[in-house]
Protein backbone atom coordinates (compact mmCIF):
# COMPACT_ATOMS: atom_id res chain seq x y z
CA UNK A 1 0.00 0.00 0.00
CA UNK A 2 1.33 3.45 -0.78
CA UNK A 3 -0.20 6.76 0.08
CA UNK A 4 1.58 10.12 -0.63
CA UNK A 5 1.13 13.63 0.48
CA UNK A 6 -0.32 15.87 -1.60
CA UNK A 7 2.10 19.48 -2.18
CA UNK A 8 0.22 22.56 -1.25
CA UNK A 9 -2.27 23.60 -3.67
CA UNK A 10 -2.59 20.29 -5.01
CA UNK A 11 -6.63 19.74 -4.63
CA UNK A 12 -6.95 23.08 -7.43
CA UNK A 13 -4.57 21.76 -9.78
CA UNK A 14 -6.28 18.08 -9.45
CA UNK A 15 -9.69 19.76 -10.02
CA UNK A 16 -8.55 22.20 -13.27
CA UNK A 17 -7.50 18.73 -14.67
CA UNK A 18 -9.69 16.55 -14.16
CA UNK A 19 -12.76 19.09 -15.19
CA UNK A 20 -10.56 19.78 -18.40
CA UNK A 21 -10.24 16.12 -18.73
CA UNK A 22 -14.35 15.44 -18.55
CA UNK A 23 -15.11 18.61 -20.50
CA UNK A 24 -13.28 16.84 -23.46
CA UNK A 25 -14.53 13.43 -23.57
CA UNK A 26 -17.98 14.62 -22.80
CA UNK A 27 -17.71 16.84 -25.55
CA UNK A 28 -16.40 13.87 -27.97
CA UNK A 29 -19.12 11.81 -27.13
CA UNK A 30 -21.92 13.85 -28.44
CA UNK A 31 -19.95 16.11 -31.02
CA UNK A 32 -20.51 13.58 -33.70
CA UNK A 33 -24.59 13.40 -33.64
CA UNK A 34 -24.80 16.61 -35.32
CA UNK A 35 -21.73 16.20 -37.70
CA UNK A 36 -22.95 12.63 -39.01
CA UNK A 37 -24.39 14.72 -42.14
CA UNK A 38 -21.30 16.23 -42.71
CA UNK A 39 -19.24 13.23 -42.08
CA UNK A 40 -21.11 11.02 -44.27
CA UNK A 41 -21.35 13.10 -46.99
CA UNK A 42 -17.25 13.57 -46.63
CA UNK A 43 -16.64 9.89 -47.12
CA UNK A 44 -19.36 9.11 -49.27
CA UNK A 45 -21.90 7.12 -47.62
CA UNK A 46 -25.61 7.67 -47.46
CA UNK A 47 -26.55 6.87 -43.80
CA UNK A 48 -30.25 6.19 -44.60
CA UNK A 49 -29.27 3.36 -46.91
CA UNK A 50 -30.64 0.31 -45.15
CA UNK A 51 -26.87 -1.45 -45.44
CA UNK A 52 -25.62 1.64 -44.11
CA UNK A 53 -27.64 1.85 -40.52
CA UNK A 54 -24.90 -0.44 -38.52
CA UNK A 55 -22.57 2.28 -39.29
CA UNK A 56 -24.59 5.32 -37.86
CA UNK A 57 -25.50 2.91 -35.19
CA UNK A 58 -21.97 2.54 -34.70
CA UNK A 59 -20.59 6.16 -34.68
CA UNK A 60 -23.28 7.23 -32.36
CA UNK A 61 -22.93 4.46 -29.93
CA UNK A 62 -19.44 2.84 -30.22
CA UNK A 63 -17.72 5.51 -27.80
CA UNK A 64 -20.36 4.98 -25.13
CA UNK A 65 -20.14 1.21 -25.75
CA UNK A 66 -16.63 1.38 -25.19
CA UNK A 67 -16.67 3.54 -21.96
CA UNK A 68 -19.74 1.45 -20.65
CA UNK A 69 -17.29 -1.51 -20.78
CA UNK A 70 -14.22 -0.42 -19.78
CA UNK A 71 -14.26 1.91 -16.79
CA UNK A 72 -14.52 -0.52 -13.99
CA UNK A 73 -11.21 -2.71 -15.22
CA UNK A 74 -9.27 0.98 -15.81
CA UNK A 75 -10.51 1.83 -11.95
CA UNK A 76 -9.26 -0.94 -10.83
CA UNK A 77 -5.98 -0.69 -12.84
CA UNK A 78 -6.00 3.18 -10.96
CA UNK A 79 -6.39 1.46 -7.68
CA UNK A 80 -3.37 -0.93 -8.22
CA UNK A 81 -0.82 1.29 -10.09
CA UNK A 82 -2.08 5.02 -9.36
CA UNK A 83 -4.87 6.67 -10.60
CA UNK A 84 -2.47 9.55 -11.99
CA UNK A 85 -0.68 7.27 -14.10
CA UNK A 86 -3.34 5.98 -15.44
CA UNK A 87 -5.60 9.10 -15.84
CA UNK A 88 -2.39 10.17 -17.76
CA UNK A 89 -2.65 7.64 -20.30
CA UNK A 90 -6.18 8.00 -21.10
CA UNK A 91 -5.17 11.68 -21.96
CA UNK A 92 -2.09 10.44 -24.07
CA UNK A 93 -4.91 7.60 -26.21
CA UNK A 94 -7.75 10.23 -26.31
CA UNK A 95 -4.87 12.75 -28.02
CA UNK A 96 -3.60 10.17 -30.51
CA UNK A 97 -7.13 8.65 -31.67
CA UNK A 98 -8.37 12.53 -32.11
CA UNK A 99 -5.34 12.73 -34.61
CA UNK A 100 -6.08 9.82 -36.20
CA UNK A 101 -9.72 10.38 -36.57
CA UNK A 102 -8.92 13.99 -38.11
CA UNK A 103 -6.71 12.58 -40.83
CA UNK A 104 -9.00 10.32 -42.11
CA UNK A 105 -7.93 9.58 -46.01
CA UNK A 106 -10.40 6.69 -47.44
CA UNK A 107 -13.91 6.63 -48.71
CA UNK A 108 -16.88 5.10 -48.12
CA UNK A 109 -16.80 1.87 -46.82
CA UNK A 110 -13.12 1.51 -45.53
CA UNK A 111 -13.44 5.23 -44.11
CA UNK A 112 -16.68 4.45 -42.43
CA UNK A 113 -15.14 1.26 -40.48
CA UNK A 114 -11.53 3.15 -39.79
CA UNK A 115 -13.41 6.41 -38.02
CA UNK A 116 -15.82 3.37 -36.02
CA UNK A 117 -12.10 1.66 -35.03
CA UNK A 118 -10.92 4.70 -34.15
CA UNK A 119 -13.79 6.05 -32.24
CA UNK A 120 -13.78 2.30 -30.33
CA UNK A 121 -9.64 3.60 -29.40
CA UNK A 122 -10.67 7.30 -28.36
CA UNK A 123 -13.45 5.69 -26.08
CA UNK A 124 -10.82 3.88 -24.47
CA UNK A 125 -8.71 6.92 -23.41
CA UNK A 126 -12.06 8.51 -22.47
CA UNK A 127 -13.10 5.73 -19.97
CA UNK A 128 -9.56 5.96 -18.46
CA UNK A 129 -10.61 10.10 -17.90
CA UNK A 130 -13.90 9.09 -16.71
CA UNK A 131 -12.81 6.10 -14.21
CA UNK A 132 -9.98 8.07 -12.18
CA UNK A 133 -11.39 11.77 -12.16
CA UNK A 134 -13.70 10.95 -9.38
CA UNK A 135 -11.27 8.91 -7.45
CA UNK A 136 -8.24 11.83 -7.86
CA UNK A 137 -10.61 14.65 -6.98
CA UNK A 138 -11.54 12.50 -3.56
CA UNK A 139 -8.02 11.84 -2.43
CA UNK A 140 -7.58 15.27 -3.28
CA UNK A 141 -10.37 16.61 -0.91
CA UNK A 142 -11.13 16.06 2.30
CA UNK A 143 -14.73 15.06 2.86
CA UNK A 144 -16.14 18.17 3.14
CA UNK A 145 -15.19 19.70 0.43
CA UNK A 146 -15.54 16.48 -2.35
CA UNK A 147 -19.56 17.65 -3.13
CA UNK A 148 -18.13 21.26 -4.42
CA UNK A 149 -15.35 19.39 -6.41
CA UNK A 150 -17.06 16.77 -7.90
CA UNK A 151 -19.88 19.14 -8.54
CA UNK A 152 -17.53 21.29 -10.92
CA UNK A 153 -16.17 18.12 -12.27
CA UNK A 154 -19.96 16.94 -12.91
CA UNK A 155 -20.97 19.96 -14.94
CA UNK A 156 -18.18 19.54 -17.36
CA UNK A 157 -19.21 15.94 -17.20
CA UNK A 158 -22.75 16.66 -18.59
CA UNK A 159 -22.33 20.25 -20.44
CA UNK A 160 -19.78 18.85 -22.94
CA UNK A 161 -22.43 16.57 -24.44
CA UNK A 162 -24.48 19.70 -24.70
CA UNK A 163 -21.55 22.16 -25.64
CA UNK A 164 -20.68 18.89 -28.09
CA UNK A 165 -23.39 19.75 -29.94
CA UNK A 166 -23.23 23.11 -30.88
CA UNK A 167 -19.73 22.71 -30.86
CA UNK A 168 -20.34 20.20 -33.76
CA UNK A 169 -22.78 21.94 -35.15
CA UNK A 170 -20.41 25.24 -36.36
CA UNK A 171 -17.33 23.15 -37.26
CA UNK A 172 -18.70 20.59 -39.35
CA UNK A 173 -20.30 22.42 -42.17
CA UNK A 174 -16.97 24.08 -42.56
CA UNK A 175 -14.87 20.55 -43.02
CA UNK A 176 -15.99 17.39 -40.57
CA UNK A 177 -12.48 16.75 -39.98
CA UNK A 178 -12.65 20.11 -37.50
CA UNK A 179 -14.57 18.21 -35.16
CA UNK A 180 -11.79 15.88 -34.27
CA UNK A 181 -9.25 18.46 -34.49
CA UNK A 182 -10.66 20.71 -32.39
CA UNK A 183 -9.47 18.20 -29.49
CA UNK A 184 -5.76 17.80 -30.64
CA UNK A 185 -4.88 21.14 -28.91
CA UNK A 186 -6.60 20.77 -25.65
CA UNK A 187 -5.43 17.03 -25.89
CA UNK A 188 -1.84 17.45 -26.08
CA UNK A 189 -1.74 20.06 -23.13
CA UNK A 190 -3.62 18.19 -20.58
CA UNK A 191 -1.42 15.16 -21.69
CA UNK A 192 1.32 17.32 -20.78
CA UNK A 193 -0.32 19.38 -17.92
CA UNK A 194 -1.17 16.05 -16.28
CA UNK A 195 2.08 14.51 -16.19
CA UNK A 196 4.21 16.90 -15.40
CA UNK A 197 1.50 17.98 -12.34
CA UNK A 198 -0.85 15.29 -11.20
CA UNK A 199 0.12 12.79 -8.31
CA UNK A 200 -0.83 9.95 -7.04
CA UNK A 201 -1.56 10.81 -3.16
CA UNK A 202 -4.21 8.12 -2.24
CA UNK A 203 -4.30 4.47 -0.88
CA UNK A 204 -2.68 2.21 -3.61
CA UNK A 205 -2.61 -1.44 -2.78
CA UNK A 206 -0.85 -3.83 -5.73
CA UNK A 207 -2.66 -7.05 -6.17
CA UNK A 208 -2.95 -9.61 -9.05
CA UNK A 209 -5.45 -8.69 -11.92
CA UNK A 210 -8.69 -10.47 -11.86
CA UNK A 211 -8.63 -11.67 -15.81
CA UNK A 212 -11.49 -14.12 -15.70
CA UNK A 213 -13.44 -11.47 -14.30
CA UNK A 214 -12.17 -9.17 -16.42
CA UNK A 215 -13.43 -10.82 -19.51
CA UNK A 216 -16.49 -12.42 -18.64
CA UNK A 217 -17.53 -8.92 -17.63
CA UNK A 218 -16.56 -7.42 -21.35
CA UNK A 219 -17.72 -10.18 -23.08
CA UNK A 220 -21.41 -10.46 -21.30
CA UNK A 221 -21.41 -6.61 -21.10
CA UNK A 222 -20.47 -6.02 -24.94
CA UNK A 223 -23.08 -8.62 -25.89
CA UNK A 224 -26.12 -6.91 -24.21
CA UNK A 225 -24.64 -3.60 -25.34
CA UNK A 226 -24.53 -4.97 -28.89
CA UNK A 227 -28.02 -6.73 -28.63
CA UNK A 228 -29.34 -3.60 -27.28
CA UNK A 229 -27.82 -1.73 -30.39
CA UNK A 230 -29.13 -3.76 -33.13
CA UNK A 231 -32.63 -3.92 -31.70
CA UNK A 232 -33.42 -0.30 -32.28
CA UNK A 233 -32.87 -1.56 -36.26
CA UNK A 234 -35.99 -3.17 -38.27
CA UNK A 235 -35.85 -7.18 -38.98
CA UNK A 236 -38.03 -8.33 -41.18
CA UNK A 237 -41.52 -7.16 -41.30
CA UNK A 238 -41.25 -5.79 -37.76
CA UNK A 239 -40.51 -2.42 -37.23
CA UNK A 240 -37.39 -3.38 -34.42
CA UNK A 241 -34.95 -6.34 -34.06
CA UNK A 242 -36.03 -6.95 -30.40
CA UNK A 243 -37.64 -10.60 -31.48
CA UNK A 244 -34.78 -11.15 -33.72
CA UNK A 245 -32.38 -13.80 -33.39
CA UNK A 246 -29.13 -11.62 -33.51
CA UNK A 247 -30.89 -9.49 -30.83
CA UNK A 248 -31.96 -12.51 -28.61
CA UNK A 249 -28.94 -14.61 -28.08
CA UNK A 250 -26.72 -11.44 -27.12
CA UNK A 251 -29.12 -10.13 -24.73
CA UNK A 252 -29.92 -13.74 -23.21
CA UNK A 253 -25.66 -14.87 -23.77
CA UNK A 254 -24.54 -11.24 -22.25
CA UNK A 255 -27.22 -12.00 -19.40
CA UNK A 256 -25.93 -15.68 -18.65
CA UNK A 257 -22.09 -14.31 -18.92
CA UNK A 258 -22.44 -11.58 -16.49
CA UNK A 259 -24.65 -14.41 -13.75
CA UNK A 260 -21.34 -16.23 -14.67
CA UNK A 261 -19.28 -13.15 -13.56
CA UNK A 262 -20.54 -12.44 -10.30
CA UNK A 263 -20.04 -16.23 -9.53
CA UNK A 264 -16.10 -15.52 -10.02
CA UNK A 265 -16.36 -12.17 -8.57
CA UNK A 266 -17.75 -14.13 -5.01
CA UNK A 267 -14.39 -16.32 -5.58
CA UNK A 268 -11.34 -14.70 -6.42
CA UNK A 269 -9.11 -12.71 -4.05
CA UNK A 270 -9.16 -9.42 -5.54
CA UNK A 271 -12.03 -9.07 -7.42
CA UNK A 272 -12.62 -6.64 -10.28
CA UNK A 273 -16.01 -5.69 -8.72
CA UNK A 274 -16.05 -5.92 -5.20
CA UNK A 275 -19.05 -6.96 -4.35
CA UNK A 276 -18.22 -6.02 -0.19
CA UNK A 277 -18.79 -2.53 -1.46
CA UNK A 278 -22.47 -3.43 -2.06
CA UNK A 279 -22.58 -3.54 2.14
CA UNK A 280 -21.96 0.20 2.09
CA UNK A 281 -25.78 1.58 1.85
CA UNK A 282 -25.04 4.72 0.51
CA UNK A 283 -22.72 3.06 -2.25
CA UNK A 284 -25.73 0.59 -3.30
CA UNK A 285 -28.45 2.89 -3.17
CA UNK A 286 -26.66 6.09 -4.55
CA UNK A 287 -25.35 3.67 -8.22
CA UNK A 288 -29.47 2.39 -7.87
CA UNK A 289 -30.20 6.27 -8.31
CA UNK A 290 -27.97 6.99 -10.70
CA UNK A 291 -28.47 4.03 -13.02
CA UNK A 292 -32.36 5.35 -12.62
CA UNK A 293 -32.26 8.62 -13.29
CA UNK A 294 -29.44 7.63 -16.39
CA UNK A 295 -31.59 5.62 -17.79
CA UNK A 296 -34.58 8.17 -17.85
CA UNK A 297 -32.68 11.14 -18.80
CA UNK A 298 -29.87 8.85 -21.66
CA UNK A 299 -32.67 9.16 -24.53
CA UNK A 300 -33.65 12.69 -24.14
CA UNK A 301 -30.90 14.41 -26.02
CA UNK A 302 -32.09 12.69 -29.20
CA UNK A 303 -35.22 12.98 -28.38
CA UNK A 304 -35.40 16.79 -28.32
CA UNK A 305 -33.12 16.82 -31.43
CA UNK A 306 -35.56 14.96 -33.27
CA UNK A 307 -38.46 16.86 -32.71
CA UNK A 308 -36.42 20.11 -32.93
CA UNK A 309 -35.04 18.97 -36.28
CA UNK A 310 -37.77 17.09 -37.43
CA UNK A 311 -40.67 19.34 -36.75
CA UNK A 312 -40.05 22.83 -34.81
CA UNK A 313 -37.26 24.56 -36.63
CA UNK A 314 -38.75 23.29 -40.15
CA UNK A 315 -42.24 25.03 -39.00
CA UNK A 316 -40.44 28.21 -37.47
CA UNK A 317 -38.79 28.36 -41.18
CA UNK A 318 -34.92 26.58 -41.00
CA UNK A 319 -34.10 24.80 -43.56
CA UNK A 320 -33.67 20.63 -43.12
CA UNK A 321 -29.51 21.28 -43.90
CA UNK A 322 -29.57 24.32 -40.95
CA UNK A 323 -31.23 22.26 -38.04
CA UNK A 324 -28.40 20.18 -36.72
CA UNK A 325 -26.85 23.83 -35.64
CA UNK A 326 -29.98 25.37 -34.32
CA UNK A 327 -31.09 21.81 -32.98
CA UNK A 328 -27.75 21.98 -30.67
CA UNK A 329 -28.07 26.35 -29.93
CA UNK A 330 -31.64 25.85 -29.03
CA UNK A 331 -31.18 23.37 -26.51
CA UNK A 332 -28.55 25.47 -24.55
CA UNK A 333 -30.80 26.19 -21.57
CA UNK A 334 -31.09 22.87 -20.17
CA UNK A 335 -26.53 23.18 -19.75
CA UNK A 336 -27.39 26.79 -18.35
CA UNK A 337 -29.76 25.26 -15.83
CA UNK A 338 -27.36 22.51 -15.36
CA UNK A 339 -24.75 25.12 -14.81
CA UNK A 340 -26.27 27.18 -12.14
CA UNK A 341 -27.82 23.92 -10.48
CA UNK A 342 -24.88 21.56 -10.28
CA UNK A 343 -22.34 23.63 -8.43
CA UNK A 344 -24.36 25.26 -5.98
CA UNK A 345 -25.94 21.77 -4.93
CA UNK A 346 -22.67 20.22 -4.91
CA UNK A 347 -21.39 23.19 -2.18
CA UNK A 348 -24.67 22.86 -0.92
CA UNK A 349 -24.42 18.82 -0.09
CA UNK A 350 -21.19 19.43 1.80
CA UNK A 351 -22.76 21.55 4.76
CA UNK A 352 -26.75 19.65 4.82
CA UNK A 353 -26.24 16.32 3.10
CA UNK A 354 -26.89 14.51 -0.34
CA UNK A 355 -30.11 12.68 0.13
CA UNK A 356 -32.53 15.31 -0.13
CA UNK A 357 -30.72 17.50 -2.57
CA UNK A 358 -30.87 14.27 -4.97
CA UNK A 359 -34.07 13.42 -4.07
CA UNK A 360 -35.56 16.64 -4.95
CA UNK A 361 -33.84 16.86 -8.37
CA UNK A 362 -34.80 13.99 -9.62
CA UNK A 363 -38.68 15.05 -8.64
CA UNK A 364 -38.06 17.77 -10.42
CA UNK A 365 -37.14 16.10 -13.50
CA UNK A 366 -39.82 14.12 -13.59
CA UNK A 367 -42.49 17.25 -13.09
CA UNK A 368 -40.25 18.56 -16.42
CA UNK A 369 -41.21 15.40 -18.15
CA UNK A 370 -44.34 15.89 -17.46
CA UNK A 371 -44.21 19.46 -18.65
CA UNK A 372 -42.32 18.06 -21.81
CA UNK A 373 -45.30 15.75 -22.57
CA UNK A 374 -48.48 18.48 -22.12
CA UNK A 375 -46.53 21.04 -24.20
CA UNK A 376 -47.96 21.09 -27.78
CA UNK A 377 -45.54 19.59 -30.96
CA UNK A 378 -45.10 23.34 -32.11
CA UNK A 379 -44.59 24.67 -28.92
CA UNK A 380 -43.78 28.78 -28.09
CA UNK A 381 -40.29 28.41 -27.82
CA UNK A 382 -40.62 30.25 -24.72
CA UNK A 383 -42.40 27.56 -22.84
CA UNK A 384 -40.02 24.89 -23.98
CA UNK A 385 -36.64 27.14 -22.95
CA UNK A 386 -38.19 27.39 -19.31
CA UNK A 387 -39.18 23.62 -18.85
CA UNK A 388 -35.25 22.66 -20.45
CA UNK A 389 -34.15 25.22 -17.59
CA UNK A 390 -36.10 23.62 -14.95
CA UNK A 391 -34.91 20.37 -16.61
CA UNK A 392 -31.05 21.12 -16.42
CA UNK A 393 -31.45 22.09 -12.64
CA UNK A 394 -33.23 19.42 -11.49
CA UNK A 395 -29.98 16.85 -13.15
CA UNK A 396 -27.44 19.24 -11.72
CA UNK A 397 -29.69 18.87 -8.69
CA UNK A 398 -29.10 15.17 -8.74
CA UNK A 399 -25.66 14.53 -10.11
CA UNK A 400 -23.33 16.40 -7.80
CA UNK A 401 -24.86 15.29 -4.58
CA UNK A 402 -25.85 11.59 -5.99
CA UNK A 403 -21.70 11.43 -7.29
CA UNK A 404 -20.66 13.20 -3.66
CA UNK A 405 -23.03 10.39 -1.61
CA UNK A 406 -21.40 7.59 -3.21
CA UNK A 407 -17.93 8.62 -3.27
CA UNK A 408 -17.74 9.76 -0.13
CA UNK A 409 -19.10 6.25 1.19
CA UNK A 410 -16.14 4.96 -0.38
CA UNK A 411 -13.12 3.08 1.70
CA UNK A 412 -9.82 5.20 -0.01
CA UNK A 413 -8.01 1.86 -1.34
CA UNK A 414 -11.06 1.25 -3.79
CA UNK A 415 -11.70 4.75 -4.63
CA UNK A 416 -10.76 3.99 -8.27
CA UNK A 417 -13.03 1.00 -8.66
CA UNK A 418 -15.99 1.98 -6.82
CA UNK A 419 -15.55 5.09 -9.21
CA UNK A 420 -15.53 2.82 -12.39
CA UNK A 421 -18.60 0.52 -11.26
CA UNK A 422 -20.16 3.91 -10.53
CA UNK A 423 -19.78 5.16 -14.22
CA UNK A 424 -20.26 1.63 -15.48
CA UNK A 425 -23.86 2.30 -14.14
CA UNK A 426 -23.74 5.15 -15.85
CA UNK A 427 -22.64 4.75 -19.13
CA UNK A 428 -24.77 1.51 -19.40
CA UNK A 429 -28.17 2.86 -18.43
CA UNK A 430 -27.31 5.64 -20.98
CA UNK A 431 -26.83 3.08 -24.27
CA UNK A 432 -29.73 1.16 -22.72
CA UNK A 433 -32.30 4.52 -22.20
CA UNK A 434 -31.33 5.26 -25.89
CA UNK A 435 -32.52 2.17 -27.19
CA UNK A 436 -35.65 2.22 -25.26
CA UNK A 437 -36.13 5.74 -26.10
CA UNK A 438 -36.21 4.91 -29.78
CA UNK A 439 -38.02 2.02 -29.21
CA UNK A 440 -40.55 3.59 -27.54
CA UNK A 441 -40.77 6.59 -30.09
CA UNK A 442 -40.59 4.21 -32.83
CA UNK A 443 -43.61 2.23 -31.11
CA UNK A 444 -45.34 5.34 -31.08
CA UNK A 445 -44.88 6.44 -35.13
CA UNK A 446 -45.47 2.96 -36.05
CA UNK A 447 -49.21 2.85 -34.57
CA UNK A 448 -50.43 6.09 -36.91
CA UNK A 449 -47.66 6.81 -39.30
CA UNK A 450 -48.04 4.60 -41.98
CA UNK A 451 -51.49 5.33 -42.23
CA UNK A 452 -50.98 9.48 -41.94
CA UNK A 453 -48.18 9.18 -44.68
CA UNK A 454 -50.14 7.06 -47.25
CA UNK A 455 -52.78 9.52 -46.93
CA UNK A 456 -50.72 12.96 -46.70
CA UNK A 457 -48.72 11.41 -50.28
CA UNK A 458 -51.84 10.38 -52.37
CA UNK A 459 -53.72 13.38 -51.94
CA UNK A 460 -50.40 15.42 -53.33
CA UNK A 461 -50.32 13.18 -56.61
CA UNK A 462 -47.63 10.33 -55.28
CA UNK A 463 -49.24 6.90 -57.07
CA UNK A 464 -51.25 4.91 -54.87
CA UNK A 465 -48.32 2.16 -55.17
CA UNK A 466 -45.37 4.30 -54.59
CA UNK A 467 -47.29 5.98 -51.39
CA UNK A 468 -47.75 2.40 -50.06
CA UNK A 469 -44.14 1.48 -51.05
CA UNK A 470 -43.25 4.71 -48.50
CA UNK A 471 -45.36 4.00 -46.24
CA UNK A 472 -44.48 0.41 -45.72
CA UNK A 473 -40.42 1.48 -44.63
CA UNK A 474 -39.49 1.34 -41.18
CA UNK A 475 -40.50 4.13 -38.98
CA UNK A 476 -36.83 4.15 -37.76
CA UNK A 477 -35.81 5.50 -41.12
CA UNK A 478 -38.35 8.23 -40.96
CA UNK A 479 -36.73 8.91 -37.77
CA UNK A 480 -33.11 8.63 -38.31
CA UNK A 481 -34.13 11.17 -41.40
CA UNK A 482 -34.71 13.69 -38.89
CA UNK A 483 -32.08 12.98 -36.75
CA UNK A 484 -29.57 13.77 -39.45
CA UNK A 485 -31.19 17.12 -40.66
CA UNK A 486 -31.73 15.52 -44.14
CA UNK A 487 -35.36 16.19 -45.95
CA UNK A 488 -37.44 13.27 -44.78
CA UNK A 489 -39.81 13.11 -48.07
CA UNK A 490 -36.92 14.25 -50.71
CA UNK A 491 -34.91 11.06 -49.02
CA UNK A 492 -38.07 8.54 -49.18
CA UNK A 493 -39.31 9.51 -52.92
CA UNK A 494 -35.95 9.79 -54.62
CA UNK A 495 -36.47 9.60 -58.11
CA UNK A 496 -40.39 9.58 -57.86
CA UNK A 497 -40.26 13.34 -56.98
CA UNK A 498 -39.32 13.48 -60.88
CA UNK A 499 -42.60 12.28 -61.90
CA UNK A 500 -45.31 14.65 -60.04
CA UNK A 501 -46.20 18.22 -61.01
CA UNK A 502 -43.62 20.62 -59.85
CA UNK A 503 -45.90 22.36 -57.24
CA UNK A 504 -46.69 19.29 -55.91
CA UNK A 505 -43.18 18.16 -55.71
CA UNK A 506 -42.04 21.76 -53.99
CA UNK A 507 -44.72 21.33 -51.53
CA UNK A 508 -44.03 17.39 -50.55
CA UNK A 509 -40.65 18.84 -49.99
CA UNK A 510 -40.94 21.95 -48.15
CA UNK A 511 -40.44 22.72 -44.39
CA UNK A 512 -44.55 22.24 -44.06
CA UNK A 513 -45.73 19.31 -45.04
CA UNK A 514 -43.65 16.40 -42.99
CA UNK A 515 -43.45 18.34 -39.93
CA UNK A 516 -47.26 18.67 -39.50
CA UNK A 517 -47.63 15.10 -41.17
CA UNK A 518 -45.37 13.14 -37.94
CA UNK A 519 -46.60 15.79 -35.10
CA UNK A 520 -49.29 13.69 -33.86
CA UNK A 521 -47.87 9.88 -34.42
CA UNK A 522 -44.67 11.95 -32.69
CA UNK A 523 -46.33 13.13 -29.95
CA UNK A 524 -47.86 9.54 -29.26
CA UNK A 525 -44.14 8.52 -28.96
CA UNK A 526 -43.39 10.96 -27.23
CA UNK A 527 -45.96 10.93 -24.50
CA UNK A 528 -44.99 7.02 -23.75
CA UNK A 529 -41.33 7.72 -23.70
CA UNK A 530 -41.12 9.91 -21.08
CA UNK A 531 -44.05 9.03 -19.27
CA UNK A 532 -41.80 5.86 -19.31
CA UNK A 533 -38.87 8.51 -17.82
CA UNK A 534 -41.24 9.98 -15.20
CA UNK A 535 -41.29 6.26 -13.46
CA UNK A 536 -37.87 6.18 -13.67
CA UNK A 537 -36.98 9.52 -12.35
CA UNK A 538 -39.64 8.63 -8.97
CA UNK A 539 -37.75 5.77 -8.59
CA UNK A 540 -34.02 7.55 -8.35
CA UNK A 541 -35.62 10.08 -5.65
CA UNK A 542 -37.13 7.40 -3.18
CA UNK A 543 -33.39 4.99 -4.02
CA UNK A 544 -32.06 8.43 -3.61
CA UNK A 545 -33.94 8.74 0.11
CA UNK A 546 -32.67 5.23 0.70
CA UNK A 547 -28.78 6.12 1.11
CA UNK A 548 -27.68 5.81 4.13
CA UNK A 549 -26.08 8.26 7.06
CA UNK A 550 -21.89 9.87 6.60
CA UNK A 551 -19.81 6.95 6.60
CA UNK A 552 -18.03 6.16 9.59
CA UNK A 553 -14.26 5.26 10.58
CA UNK A 554 -15.00 1.74 9.37
CA UNK A 555 -16.36 2.37 6.09
CA UNK A 556 -13.07 4.68 5.55
CA UNK A 557 -11.06 1.84 5.95
CA UNK A 558 -9.22 0.00 3.75
CA UNK A 559 -11.06 -3.44 2.11
CA UNK A 560 -8.28 -5.17 2.37
CA UNK A 561 -7.92 -4.62 6.48
CA UNK A 562 -11.84 -5.65 6.81
CA UNK A 563 -13.37 -8.30 7.14
CA UNK A 564 -14.69 -10.45 4.40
Amino acid sequence: MTTLEAPAGYRWIALSNTTLGMLIATINSSIVLIALPDIFKGIGINPLDPANTGYLLWMIMGFLVVTAVLVVSFGRLGDMYGRARMYNLGFAIFTVSSVLLAVTWFDGDAAALWLIGWRVVQGVGGAFLMANSSAILADAFPANQRGMALGINGVAAIAGSFLGLVIGGLLAPVNWNLIFIVSVPFGLFGTVWAYLKLRDTGERRHAEMDWWGNVTFAAGLIAVLVGITYGIQPHGTAQTGWGSPLVLTCLAGGVAVLAVFVVIERRVANPLFDLRLFRLRSFTWGNVANFASALGRGGLQFILIIWLQGIWLPLHGYGYEETPLWAGIYMLPMTVGFLLAAPAAGILSDRIGSRMLAATGNLLTAGTFALLIALPVDFPYWEFAAVLVLTGIGMGMFSSPNRAEVMNSLPADARGSGSGMMTTFQNTAMVLSIGFFFSLIIVGFSQSLPGALRTGLTEHGVPASQAAEVASLPAVAVLFAAFLGYNPIQQLLGTHLQALPPGEAAYLTGRGFFPSLISAPFAHGLAIAFGFAIVLSVVGAVASLLCGKPVDSRDRMPLWKRNA
